[in-house]
């Protein structure tokens, strides 16, 4: 089980060096009179891969959307390597480090695989207006290397023979790494992934979890992630933070939220809780006899 200490307890959150990429403090989003997001706090360092996890609705995206400047907190503080995020447009916090993909897929979905992530290595494209409209030889150059950029990350997520193809015709599984795919190529040290397991069948979800693993490694990535299918946060999480109803309900690692009665009754309902707690009381006299 989880200890005593308080779940906003910042002293729960600390990874793996001591410092955080990310540090969120007393973060709360109202909505009219509805806290949808209630004195949320988190620590992340760098390199570490954390769940955030819930039922529905219980505020898990509200704040992806407040990280990436979608969403004004109405108090609270986001900070990024010590820079405060609240107040900042999202093309500025793209540009500090930060990228996202949806739970709902968002590709451009009728331009073409490669023009996908081509226009996320615009950002930092390095020609201007007048370069574009005049299709100067600076601009031509930049295009000419961008694509070449976007072929090789292509290659890198196993799509470079895809790449002419519309990205609506792509089958789900691929369009999902497209995504992702496209989120990296804004040269992102953190990466907030939002469900990317939805609607995947299980070869899909284990095709996901090694992308996972594969691209941390390989762009030196801190992962958030939230996700409903606990074979993949339970899978790859080293640690685990609960939503319900706008505010964090238990921290730990995989093992210990899956023996958490807040976490268990918040999915499942009390009588759920009570039952495993009965199970647990159960196995723990079978062994001591």
């Amino acid at each position: 089980m989880l200890s005593t200490t308080p779940a906003h307890s910042p002293t729960q959150e600390i990874g793996q060096d001591g410092r955080a990429l990310l540090e969120i403090r007393g973060l709360t989003k109202e909505f009219g009179g509805l806290k949808a997001v209630n004195n949320f706090d988190i620590s992340i360092s760098r390199g570490e891969l954390i769940g955030l996890i819930g039922p529905n609705g219980a505020g898990k995206t509200t704040v992806f959307n407040l990280i990436t400047g979608i969403y004004v907190a109405t108090q609270g503080s986001i900070k990024y390597k010590d820079t405060e995020l609240i107040g900042l447009q999202p093309h500025e916090i793209t540009r500090l480090g930060i990228a996202r993909t949806f739970q709902n897929i968002r590709l451009f979905p009728t331009l073409t695989v490669l023009d996908n992530v081509r226009i996320a290595y615009h950002t930092h494209a390095g020609y201007s207006m007048f370069d574009a409209i005049t299709h100067s030889p600076h601009y031509q150059k930049a295009e000419k290397e961008l694509t070449e950029k976007a072929q090789e990350f292509l290659s890198v997520f196993n799509l470079h023979t895809r790449q002419g193809e519309i990205a609506k015709n792509l089958p789900y599984g691929e369009q999902r790494r497209l995504e992702i795919a496209r989120a990296l190529a804004a040269s992102p040290e953190l990466l907030l992934l939002d469900e990317p397991a939805a609607g995947m069948n299980p070869k899909e979800v284990a095709s996901l979890m090694d992308l996972i693993h594969f691209i941390r490694e390989r762009f030196n990535l801190t992962i958030l992630l939230i996700e409903h299918q606990m074979r993949v946060v339970m899978g790859i999480c080293e640690r685990i933070t609960v939503m319900d109803f706008g505010e964090v309900i238990a921290r730990g690692t995989p093992e210990e939220i899956q023996n958490n009665e807040k976490v268990i009754e918040a999915y499942l309902g009390r009588g759920a809780a009570a039952l495993s707690q009965k199970l647990q009381e159960k196995r723990s006299h079978v062994a001591g006899s």
